[in-house]
Formats: C-alpha cells, sequence, structure tokens
C-alpha cells in the first residue's frame, strides 16, 4: 500500500535508512558501555554500595518523601484542572472586560517560574511548605492546563458551536456541553504529559524545605556519604520514571473507557435500520 504523504522509498533510500540506523545503534551502544566501564572503574556497582537497600530505615525515608510527593501532585492536580477549565472558559468569553484581564492573568502565571511562586506564598502569606508547593503548582499548571483546553476547543470545527447554538443553547452551555467534553479527549495527551511535568515538578519542594522524594534522597546521601550518592539517585531516578509510567497508562485506561462509553451512547441513539419488505 503506498503512502498518500510521502513517495515509498527507493532501493537506494532503504539501504542508506539501514546504514544510518546500524551507524546510529552502534554509536549508542558505544556510548552505554563507555559509561558502565567509567561507572565501574569508579567501584560504582560494588556490592557494599547497593547494601544499603537493605536496611528498613532507608526505605522507610524513601516511603516518606514518595507519599509526601504523591500527596502534593494529587491535591495540586485535582485543584488546578478544575481552575484550568474555568480560566479558560474565561480566556474565551465574548466580552472584553472578562476575557482581556484573564489573558492579562495567565500571561503571567504562565511566565512565573514555579519556584518563585513557591517562596512568594511561603514568604509572604508565611505558610508552611506544602501549602506553598500545592499553591506553586496549582497557579502554574491551571494556566497551562487552561491554554491547552482552549487550543483544543479552537481546534474543533466551527459547525459544533454552530450546531449547539441553532438548538436553542446558550453560548455557555454549547462550550459547557459540546465543545469542552471534544476538547478535553482531543487534547488528552497534552493534559496527561504536563500531569507528569506536574509529578516531576514536585521536586522544586526541596527549595522551600518541603520532605519531598528529592529532599529525602538527598538528605540521605548527606547522611551516608558520596559513595553512596549514585546507587541512592539511581534508585529515586527509577522511581521517579515508574511514578510517571504508572499516571499515563491511568490516562490512558481512563481515555480508553470514555471512548468506549461515547461509542455505546451513539450506538444507542442510532436506532437500527427497520428492515424492508420485500
Amino acid at each position: 500500500m503506498t503512502s498518500v504523504l510521502y513517495d515509498v522509498p527507493g532501493p537506494k533510500a532503504r539501504r542508506v535508512s539501514l546504514i544510518g540506523s546500524v551507524i546510529g545503534t552502534v554509536l549508542i551502544l558505544g556510548l552505554a558501555a563507555w559509561i558502565v566501564m567509567t561507572l565501574a572503574q569508579q567501584g560504582i556497582f560494588e556490592g557494599r554500595r547497593w547494601e544499603i537497600f537493605i536496611r528498613a530505615d532507608v526505605w522507610r525515608l524513601l516511603g516518606n518523601g514518595i507519599i509526601a510527593t504523591l500527596s502534593a501532585a494529587a491535591i495540586a492536580a485535582v485543584i488546578a484542572f478544575p481552575l484550568g477549565l474555568l480560566l479558560c472558559l474565561l480566556r474565551i468569553s465574548l466580552v472584553d472586560w472578562i476575557r482581556i484581564p484573564t489573558r492579562v492573568v495567565l500571561e503571567f502565571l504562565r511566565g512565573m517560574p514555579v519556584v518563585l511562586m513557591m517562596l512568594f506564598v511561603l514568604l509572604v502569606f508565611g505558610t508552611n511548605s506544602f501549602i506553598a508547593v500545592v499553591a506553586g503548582l496549582v497557579l502554574y499548571n491551571a494556566a497551562i492546563f487552561a491554554e491547552i483546553i482552549r487550543a483544543g476547543i479552537q481546534s474543533l470545527p466551527k459547525g459544533q458551536r454552530e450546531a449547539g447554538l441553532a438548538i436553542g443553547l446558550t453560548s455557555f452551555q454549547s462550550r459547557l456541553l459540546i465543545e469542552l467534553p471534544q476538547a478535553i479527549r482531543r487534547m488528552m495527551p497534552s493534559l496527561v504529559a504536563q500531569l507528569v511535568v506536574l509529578l516531576k515538578d514536585t521536586s522544586l519542594g526541596y527549595i522551600v524545605a518541603y520532605g519531598e522524594l528529592l529532599r529525602a534522597v538527598q538528605v540521605m546521601a548527606d547522611f551516608l556519604g558520596n559513595a553512596f550518592l549514585f546507587p541512592v539517585f539511581f534508585v529515586a531516578a527509577g522511581i521517579y520514571i515508574a511514578i510517571n509510567i504508572c499516571v499515563s497508562r491511568l490516562a490512558v485506561w481512563i481515555e480508553r473507557r470514555g471512548s468506549k462509553k461515547a461509542a455505546g451512547g451513539v450506538a444507542k441513539a442510532v436506532p437500527a435500520e427497520a428492515p424492508t419488505a420485500k
């Protein structure tokens, strides 16, 4: 089957592509081998450096860091998403005195570093580190969620909105009942990617003395010494990756479940065709 987007590569192009792939693979394997050899020469793979992970207190400290990270990320996500929806609706309002100030606020929140928001909440309002971390994550990610959803709404065919207005819906009802569900479903990959960013940004809580995973790892490394620095950070990186993969898979499952429900609803709404008499 031929492609309508590009010409099918010929024998020469396939040969060049194969040679490039082989060279790239060799270079990557060579780089990986060099890194492993360098780490081995430094004694990173010695058993004594990894024996710390059989200690209960080490895993207790890591567990506390994981719980703190997930708690801040979960609460921030639960607050930031509906706030982002609200900001999106205000941003696309037809009323100038609502749309323009909202746009200014969104641009300000998107341009501010998250860590500065955390420090501002901590120092100005005198809150604890947990509230400072959650507030900083909520303010920044709500603005990003709003822009992602707005992009999804603008990517919809204009006929969607016109159909909603034609059946008697108000402009707000059309946005809420017709456009928003489609936009969220369409922008789900971007929303999931931003959730992963939100989760990783909890590590900025280290600056405001919040006991998340990175701070727990740093405290552990300082206590155990530099000899255990690589094993501790290696395990922490593996934990971050595992959590992010779980978040991504959960979002994919939710998206598929929503698609199946939507398809089932459409199938029920369309009546079966009556048999014709012969």
